[in-house]
C-alpha cells in the first residue's frame, strides 16, 4: 500500500504565482566582443535599442559582453559595480537604457572588481533604470579535455556563494553563457531543454556571436525553450538578435497535461528555497 503523500509540503515555501498578463516578448541580444570596452559597450546598447525598437519587453545579453572571454582579459575589463558612474560604465549604460527605453534588461555578465577579488556577475535593471539585483556566478568554469580545450575561470575569477531570484515579470530560467565548440555541440541544447522539462518553465539563454580569431570561441546558438522542452526560438552562431513571446498560458497548460508538481513526494523529501525562505521569515 502507498505512503500518504501531500506534495504542497514537497516544496517550502510555496511555489511563486504565475504573473499576469499572460505574454511577455523577450529578446536575445548576442553581439560579438572585441578587446575595446568602449566599442563593445555602445555596440551593447545598440542592440539594445534595436531589440526594444521590435517590440521587446525583456532583453537578455549573453556572458561577459564587455570583453574577450579570456584570464587575461578580465582584470583589465573589471569595473566596480557597487561603486558604479564611472567606475562601473557598462553597468551605467544598461542602466540608463533600462530607463529610457522602459524595458528590463538582464545584462548577461561582466567582469566585477570588488577589493582585491574578481567576479562573473550578471546584473539585472528594472524598467526604472534601477539595479533589481546582482548575481555572482557560482559554479566556475573550469575544463581540461586535452588536445580540444583548457579554460580554468577559477585561475582568476572567484566563486560567488548565493543564487539569485528576481522579479522581472517573466517566469523564466535564464543563462547568459559562453558555451565553446566542445561542449556546444553537446551540452548547449540539451541542458537548456531539460531543465525546461524538469521545471516546466521557459529557458532563455544567451551566446556571444561566434569570433574564429578569439582565444576563445563561442558556440552561439541563443535560444528560447519552451516548458515541454520544444525551442521555440534559437539562431545560429553569428551576431544577430532573436524575438520571442513567452505565453504564461502555455506553462498552466503543460502542468496540467503533465502535473509533475503534484507528483512531488512531500513524504519522502523536500525542496526548500533558502533564500526566499528567510526573506518570508525576516
Amino acid at each position: 500500500m502507498a505512503s500518504a503523500f501531500d506534495p504542497e509540503k514537497a516544496r517550502v515555501p510555496p511555489a511563486l504565482q504565475l504573473p499576469k498578463p499572460p505574454v511577455t516578448k523577450a529578446s536575445h541580444a548576442d553581439p560579438s566582443m572585441t578587446a575595446d570596452k568602449e566599442r563593445n559597450i555602445a555596440h551593447a546598447r545598440k542592440a539594445i535599442e534595436d531589440a526594444a525598437g521590435k517590440g521587446a519587453q525583456l532583453v537578455v545579453l549573453p556572458e561577459i559582453w564587455n570583453s574577450p572571454y579570456s584570464n587575461d582579459s578580465f582584470p583589465v575589463h573589471a569595473e566596480d559595480i557597487d561603486a558604479g558612474g564611472d567606475a562601473s560604465p557598462s553597468t551605467a549604460m544598461l542602466s540608463e537604457a533600462a530607463h529610457r527605453l522602459q524595458i528590463t534588461i538582464i545584462g548577461g555578465s561582466i567582469p566585477e572588481r570588488c577589493g582585491d577579488r574578481l567576479y562573473n556577475t550578471c546584473c539585472v535593471f528594472g524598467k526604472d533604470g534601477k539595479l533589481r539585483a546582482k548575481h555572482r556566478k557560482i559554479h566556475l568554469f573550469d575544463i581540461d579535455i586535452p588536445g580540444k580545450i583548457t579554460f580554468m575561470e577559477s585561475k582568476t575569477l572567484t566563486a560567488g556563494e548565493n543564487p539569485t531570484i528576481v522579479d522581472t515579470g517573466a517566469h523564466l530560467l535564464c543563462y547568459p553563457g559562453a558555451f565553446n565548440m566542445t561542449t556546444g555541440p553537446l551540452h548547449w541544447e540539451l541542458l537548456q531543454r531539460a531543465r525546461a522539462a524538469d521545471n516546466q518553465l521557459y529557458v532563455a539563454t544567451c551566446s556571444p556571436a561566434r569570433d574564429t580569431s578569439a582565444s576563445y570561441t563561442a558556440w552561439g546558438h541563443s535560444t528560447l525553450v519552451g516548458p515541454f522542452g520544444e525551442v521555440l526560438a534559437t539562431t545560429e552562431h553569428e551576431e544577430t538578435i532573436i524575438i520571442a513571446e513567452i505565453d504564461y498560458s502555455l506553462i498552466e497548460l503543460r502542468r496540467t497535461n503533465l502535473p509533475l508538481l503534484k507528483q512531488r513526494r512531500g513524504d519522502l523529501y523536500q525542496l526548500v528555497d533558502v533564500q526566499r525562505l528567510n526573506s518570508v521569515l525576516n
